[in-house]
């Protein structure tokens, strides 16, 4: 499939799309320093010493990207089962299942998602350990459970959550160490990561503005980033992105990998891909260990879809349709 040779100069030219989100993407390396600490005294409070046979995780949106990182942390560092709630089979249902000492964690950046907080109530009435990850204080979140881990991370004005989404990131690889997790500090982005970041997004976006389809491919801790930035890429630059494992995408899904279309790589080279005819965009490797690299590589796809929403003079702090708090039952 031949390549269009569009440009957008109306989006090129348009800076101011996107001032809040640009302003806080490059607020991340300073606040993550900030609650750093914070965030591992406010889990060791809740849950040092404690044991669970499992952890239930409830979340929407970004935050469910989130619960993604922490499944693969909490199960590869601590060795206990961890599931992602569906609330339905709850709010819709109205069946409750029998966990067996659970420790049940909401993560909402508003605190105000209906469906989550039903869940850790819920879960809070049978007896088990509930916390919230918020940036809300005194929100449905925090009055639902029984602690609560406050991100901090100052007001959000762009609908596209970035700087909560990577404090949440970092506020739940605290509470893995607190859960006996054998991991060292995180090791955090710098001013300099980002500059790199936006660099490279910036150079390749152009591949997503005129490509199609387009894929947003990892495995393992990396698998919450490939989810994240393929959402990014819908809600602020309005192209859908479709977020694989690595893995699974052999499975079928690679057919659609042909000439015209693109793919973003945080998995590392894939040339079969490539010999298809799919264009493929590797982000910047991070200097860090595996298990930190989703609190880095997500900066990258923050920034192209930034990058991609300008060239398509869309405004990604207030997209069509869209709203800073959603409510779901």
């Amino acid at each position: 499939m031949e390549r269009k040779n569009e440009t957008f100069v109306e989006g090129h030219n348009s800076p101011m799309l996107g001032k809040f989100m640009e302003e806080e993407i490059s607020q991340q390396p300073s606040i993550l320093r900030s609650v750093a600490p914070l965030y591992r005294s406010q889990a060791h409070i809740a849950l040092a010493g404690k044991e669970f046979e499992m952890i239930l995780l409830a979340a929407r949106g970004s935050s469910d990207n989130a619960a993604l990182f922490a499944r693969y942390l909490i199960e590869v560092f601590v060795g206990i089962p961890v599931s992602l709630a569906a609330p339905s089979v709850l709010t819709r249902f109205g069946t409750r299942i029998k966990y067996q000492n659970c420790l049940a964690i909401g993560i909402s950046q508003s605190g105000a998602a209906p469906d989550v907080a039903e869940v850790l109530t819920a879960l809070r009435e049978e007896g088990h350990t509930t916390l919230a990850i918020t940036n809300t204080n005194d929100s449905r979140l925090t009055k639902a459970a029984e602690f609560s881990l406050l991100l901090g991370a100052g007001p959000e004005k762009s609908v596209a959550a970035t700087k909560t989404y990577t404090a949440s990131l970092l506020a739940l690889y605290a509470v893995t160490q607190a859960l006996g997790g054998n991991l060292t500090d995180p090791e955090l982005p710098d001013d300099a990561w980002v500059q790199t970041a936006m660099n490279a997004a910036k150079e390749s976006s152009g591949y997503f503005v005129r490509s199609q389809p387009i894929f947003s491919l990892a495995r393992g801790f990396g698998f919450s980033t490939a989810h994240e930035t393929a959402l990014k890429l819908m809600e602020c630059a309005l192209l859908p992105c479709k977020a694989y494992s690595s893995a699974d995408f052999e499975h079928g899904p690679k057919a659609l990998a042909g000439f015209g279309s693109a793919a973003i790589s945080f998995d590392g080279p894939m040339p079969d891909l490539a010999g298809q005819g799919c264009e493929i965009i590797l982000a910047p490797e991070a200097p860090v260990r595996p298990e930190v690299r989703p609190i880095w590589d997500v900066i990258f796809g923050q920034w192209l879809a930034l990058s991609c929403a300008r060239a398509r003079a869309l405004d990604p702090d207030g997209p069509k349709f869209l709203r800073k708090v959603t409510e779901t039952r």
